[in-house]
């Protein structure tokens, strides 16, 4: 039999079907063909899409995966005071390192952290809004605070790049080529360090201000605030020492100069009386007699001079009141003057304003009618005349702002924006530059209150540790070898503000400028809950100056 029939009878179960073996194989054969062919016209295909379609971008990966790019950062640019010194600086990077990065290093630190600054590692919102021409990348330092945050894109540089060769276990074979990075730019500051040693020094153990000016210029040859803290720890990313920053009750890192307000005290009496003069209130010729206290409703106001020695000073002219801060006379400027007026001539000083130096601060307050009703809810008394008029209750002040007002009477009338860098005063004065205005204050307002500027800084004022003020000729010589001392005439202004602190101790200010006839220098002090003004502040003020004019000798 041949042959095997397709059907047979079955069983009464039913039909089964059979096919002929021959044809099964025939069937499967043909089938296994067709799945090797498809197979390898698969093959074929993405061998041709991986060596002629795409083999230009895998021999690209492929020499991706050999070669590494690294980035170089660039070193920042230096901060040098104005005769040169480095104040902050890059060290040379190693460029054997995995990630190149040059290392920053400040000179004495806590001398000018406050107003330096520092840097940390960039977050979100500093990658994210940064219009710098030369861009943060993840894990870039960026400026802060201070003078680093304000020049932070022209301090950046431009990164660089090297290529290294590396083996299939990542390890560093041989450099291929090197893109040098472009150095940040330097930026001279205006500071003195020396100057700013020296102040520091003075008061690195209490809480203060100071404030050391070429009032010609604006220029800050000092700015001093402590307690300070360390820049490099944040440099280092000392995580101790940082936390202890921002928990200490001391606020290191909060610059006094800029960022805190105080009651500017009798500093203020210089405005009171700029705008009693201006606005006719008063005049050269005008006195009042001094009764030792003065009456506003239920309250009474006293003079310092009688509540601290039971003494009364008779008739005081406005040459007078300045020269022994007569609080009796300029209770009864504010209330002829009036505190709309008052504000008024604050506002022409800048006082409540921002002075736009670039580095953090507050606005201040100058308080007025319409602010009483707005923030306290409360109507202006006489009273608060009295208290404004000697530079207490509402009002509030930084550091800086007071020496700007100052710097005013020293050059003449000017007020001059505070300048970070240097300038070239060889060929310029305050006259000549756009950063200083002339305010409008006429020549014997200015002459009257300088009068009584030098006379409080001689014999008979309140600033007696200027009284006499003279240097050494030699200053490497010691007094006793008989050298000659050149005396040198000081104007200023002594203060003591109430601090409604708990420790009862008032804010101690002093502003001084000299040569009284041709102001090089003026400095502004104030150390919070020192005492009185004269006792404290000033004698730091006379070391200022003394360092100031032997260094010059």
């Amino acid at each position: 039999m041949d042959r095997l029939p397709f059907f047979q009878k079955g069983d009464s179960k039913g039909l089964h079907f059979f096919r002929s073996d021959s044809q099964l194989a025939k069937n499967i054969f043909f089938i296994y063909i067709t799945i090797i062919f498809l197979f390898l016209i698969i093959l074929f295909l993405r061998l041709f899409q991986l060596t002629i379609v795409k083999g230009s971008y895998y021999r690209t990966l492929s020499e991706q995966n050999r070669l590494r790019e690294i980035t170089i950062e660039a070193p920042r640019g230096d901060i040098v005071d104005r005769k040169g010194f480095i104040i902050a600086q890059n060290l040379k990077p190693d460029i054997n390192q995995k990630l190149i990065i040059s290392k920053r290093v400040y000179q004495n630190p806590e001398v000018v952290a406050p107003f330096i600054g520092y840097r940390q590692i960039a977050d979100k919102n500093d990658l994210r809004n940064d219009t710098c021409q030369y861009k943060l990348q993840l894990g870039s330092r960026t400026g802060k605070k201070g003078i680093e945050k304000l020049f932070d894109c022209e301090l950046r540089g431009q990164p660089g790049k090297k290529l290294v060769e590396i083996d299939a276990q990542g390890r560093y074979l041989k450099t291929v080529d090197v893109l040098p990075p472009i150095p940040g730019d330097k930026i001279q500051l205006a500071l003195d360090f020396e100057l700013q040693k020296k102040a520091y020094e003075l008061v690195k153990n209490v809480k203060a201000a100071i404030v050391v000016t070429n009032p010609k210029t604006g220029e800050i040859l000092a700015s001093v605030s402590t307690p300070s803290f360390n820049s490099q720890d944040f440099e280092d990313n000392s995580s101790t020492n940082i936390q202890g920053y921002l928990t200490d009750a001391e606020n290191p890192l909060f610059n006094r100069v800029t960022e805190a307000t105080y009651p500017p005290g009798s500093l203020f009496k210089l405005i009171v009386a700029t705008a009693g003069l201006e606005e006719k209130a008063i005049d050269e010729k005008t006195e009042i007699e001094d009764k030792g206290s003065i009456k506003a409703g239920a309250a009474t106001f006293g003079n310092w001079y009688y509540l601290q020695y039971g003494k009364v000073e008779g008739m005081v002219d406005i040459i007078k009141a300045i020269r022994r801060s007569n609080d009796i006379f300029f209770y009864k400027v504010g209330e002829k003057t009036g505190v709309e007026k008052i504000k008024k001539w604050s506002d022409i000083f800048g006082l409540g304003k921002l002075t736009k130096i670039g580095i953090d601060e507050v606005e201040g307050i100058i308080p007025s009618t319409f602010w009483k009703k707005e923030v306290l809810k409360e109507n202006w008394y006489l009273g608060d005349t009295y208290n404004l008029s000697i530079g207490q209750g509402y009002v509030g002040t930084t550091p800086l702002q007071m020496a700007l007002v100052a710097d005013v009477f020293a050059n003449g009338g000017y007020l001059c924006k505070p300048q970070l860098l240097k300038k070239n005063v060889e060929t310029q004065n305050f006259a000549s530059l756009p950063s200083c205005k002339k305010l409008p204050i006429s020549d014997k307002t200015i002459s009257l209150i300088r009068e009584g500027m030098k006379q409080a800084c001689s014999t008979g004022g309140t600033g007696w540790p200027l009284f006499d003020f003279s240097i050494r000729s030699d200053p490497a010589k010691q007094e006793k070898q008989g050298q000659t001392l050149t005396k040198i005439q000081v104007g200023c202004k002594t203060g003591t503000a109430e601090s409604h602190a708990t420790s009862g101790m008032p804010h101690a200010w002093i502003t001084a400028f000299a040569p009284y006839d041709n102001p090089e220098i003026s400095v502004t002090i104030l150390i919070e809950e020192g005492g009185q003004g004269s006792d404290v502040a000033g004698p730091i003020a006379k070391e200022i100056l003394k360092a100031y004019f032997e260094r010059s000798q």
